[in-house]
């Protein structure tokens, strides 16, 4: 049952289709997909009006001249394409009105063709020349951003969370659906393997604040976290898992936090079923869709303003209006609901709860360096 149900569970999630040998990073933003299926249509009616013009002149001239199919086909084509060459056949007044109608209609025909030919060709070199050097321009300006791997129901979550609060990020999958709703979405993403040591440094993984490795199998979560952890020792990476032993090795490989979504949702279940009024207001606090009430995690930085001060000393509550809901330690140690005189250290952070704008003032305070005395 066990098996099953993690089958089950796989199969939902739609896991992406692994390639069989090393894959080109595929660089893809919105404005490059376009109307292929339109264009498709325009090129196949353009086809089909040059193949009736010439099938109505050769039929014509057969009928009216009584010339062979390809004394017929013969004039049809130098008449369309306005070669010039002189007449097959002494033609009679019929004929000759009827080759100034063949030459009408297909001389537009042609410069119909042609200007939708040319146009393709001129714009779809422009478009790619112009999309490839924003992507480019794009990814060498990404700093302190995360990096998501994976763009299933979890990736896509993330990515409207972080489009939400206007957190800069960049999306890698490997499955090539999954790249296009990335796409569709409006989201910097690009198609390749997450464990690349080349597409990691593509996305200035140097650079970045976060590494989300939210793939939907455990092995290429692991994979993913030791190549990130590899390329930067002091990253901050998050790591999902499936199963007790993933989230021993997501440790073991370098993960900073291991998430599992089945043991979260389980708990966020029973929560809700015992004390729906707690559930009800942590959703409130920390929801970013609430203008009005946040919470919030603050550093106190290195020689900052409220370094070595006390809570009741800094007078949070009355220049920031907000309330202490913890502190984490600089060691790991949470505590809640500190006493006002609890001394806030550099490397701490204050959980906090307060207006948005407020919490920015705070954050400011936070990292503001505290005057020098003589």
């Amino acid at each position: 049952m066990a098996d099953a149900s993690s089958r089950d569970r796989h199969a939902n999630e739609a896991p992406p289709r692994i390639a069989s040998g090393p894959r080109k990073p595929v660089w893809l933003l919105p404005h490059e997909l376009l109307s292929e299926g339109a264009a498709a249509v325009r090129l196949r009616r353009s086809i089909l009006l040059l193949l009736g013009v010439v099938s109505f002149g050769t039929i014509g001239y057969m009928v009216i001249e009584g010339w062979s199919v390809w004394d017929s086909l013969y004039m049809t084509v130098i008449s369309v394409t306005t070669a010039g060459y002189k007449e097959v056949h002494p033609m009679s007044r019929a004929g000759e009105l009827f080759t100034m109608v063949v030459l009408t209609v297909g001389v537009a025909t042609v410069l119909y063709s042609f200007s939708f030919v040319m146009a393709r060709v001129v714009e779809g070199d422009l478009e790619s020349r112009w999309g490839r050097r924003r992507r480019e321009r794009m990814l060498d300006e990404l700093t302190n951003h995360f990096i998501v791997c994976g763009f299933g129901r979890m990736g896509l979550i993330i990515a409207q969370e972080f489009t939400r609060q206007g957190i800069p990020f960049v999306i890698i999958e490997r499955d090539s659906e999954r790249m296009q709703q990335a796409v569709d979405a409006g989201f910097l993403a690009v198609e390749a393997d997450a464990s690349s040591e080349q597409v990691l440094k593509r996305v200035q993984i140097d650079r970045a604040r976060g590494f989300i490795a939210a793939v939907s199998t455990d092995a290429e979560n692991v994979y993913a976290v030791l190549t990130a952890r590899l390329l930067k020792p002091d990253l901050y990476i998050i790591g999902r898992a499936e199963t007790e032993d993933a989230k021993v090795k997501l440790v073991r490989a370098g993960a900073d936090r291991v998430v599992s979504p089945y043991q979260i949702g389980g708990l966020q279940l029973a929560q809700t079923a015992l004390r729906p009024a707690v559930v009800d207001f942590v959703q409130i606090a920390t929801s970013s869709e609430n203008i009005e009430l946040n919470m919030e995690q603050v550093q106190i930085r290195e020689g900052a303003v409220l370094a070595g001060r006390s809570i009741l000393e800094a007078n949070l509550r009355q220049r920031f209006g907000v309330v202490v809901v913890g502190i984490q330690r600089s060691d790991g140690r949470m505590e809640f609901n500190p006493p006002p005189d609890s001394v806030m250290r550099a490397g701490d952070h204050l959980v906090v709860l307060g207006h948005l704008d407020k919490l920015r003032a705070l954050e400011a305070a936070a990292g503001e360096p505290a005057p020098v005395r003589h």
